[in-house]
């Protein structure tokens, strides 16, 4: 897929899953993101840039840490994305605080801006990832952190037939790549590539917990990054899709509902 067209999919297929992904994604997601905040070690008074930061799972819990005297913006391809954090921002009151639709590889954002950069499980879908990692050495200040959460091995994430069962009914990959990053350490080298220094993964293994066979394919198909593809199928291929991706699923069926394996790598660097 051409890096524009993947761009497009990309917003697009977001602003669509936007409304879903909180409640579909917010509980499974948590322990690569906290993780993260840990490995993050945000001080008082930081400037933060969070990258592809949705409706902001993390970057609110930034805000906290850094209180008011800090400074953090938040980023997102999707428009819907950017509304949603948006007006949660208005509604708590955080000045500190911004949401703006940014691509990842291209920030108009000064050399030496920020102390930290994080990018919570963004980077697999970006046309360049080695591209907006370098965005991000260039935003650092000397000593600045950049930490990165990405999925994990392709073997180790039970949900991962979502891909294939789309991609099969559609013309084009609709996430070329997407578990390649989160293979032994192949994270590293992009980090290194940037310039970063003082290198550190971490692997997690989780379970993704649905209470029910609805709740687990609306979180894969409505709130995740298939939505487009997904909307675009008509009723009958939907529930085909549905059908097939409930049936790869069912290993990991429980009594009360399904857990199904998942592994999130934390990776972060310093620019010296």
């Amino acid at each position: 897929m051409k890096p524009d067209l993947q761009r497009r999919v990309q917003r697009y297929g977001w602003d669509k899953a936007a409304e879903y992904y909180e409640n579909s994604w917010q509980d499974q997601l948590k322990p690569a993101h906290d993780l993260l905040l840990e490995v993050s070690k945000i001080q008082t008074g930081e400037h933060i840039l969070d990258i592809a930061a949705g409706t902001g799972l993390v970057t609110f819990q930034m805000s906290d840490k850094t209180g008011p005297t800090g400074k953090i913006v938040a980023t997102d391809i999707s428009d819907e994305m950017v509304n949603i954090g948006t007006k949660l921002t208005q509604s708590k009151g955080i000045d500190h605080l911004k949401f703006e639709r940014m691509d990842a590889e291209n920030l108009s954002y000064q050399e030496g801006s920020f102390d930290l950069t994080t990018c919570a499980l963004g980077l697999m879908y970006f046309p360049d990832p080695d591209a907006s990692l370098a965005e991000m050495f260039r935003v650092l200040k000397s000593g600045g952190r950049a930490v990165t959460a990405v999925w994990g091995s392709r073997k180790k994430c039970g949900w991962s037939e979502i891909f294939p069962i789309v991609d099969k009914r559609v013309s084009t990959d609709v996430c070329p790549m997407f578990f390649n990053l989160g293979e032994q350490d192949v994270i590293r080298y992009p980090f290194e590539k940037a310039g970063f220094t003082n290198i550190a993964i971490q692997k997690i293994n989780t379970k993704l917990r649905y209470s029910s066979t609805e709740e687990a394919w609306k979180a894969s198909f409505l709130g995740g990054p298939v939505a487009m593809a997904y909307s675009r199928f008509d009723e009958d291929t939907k529930k085909e899709a549905q059908k097939e991706y409930i049936n790869s699923i069912e290993p990991f069926k429980k009594e009360n509902g399904y857990e199904i394996p998942g592994e999130f790598v934390i990776c972060s660097g310093v620019k010296e």
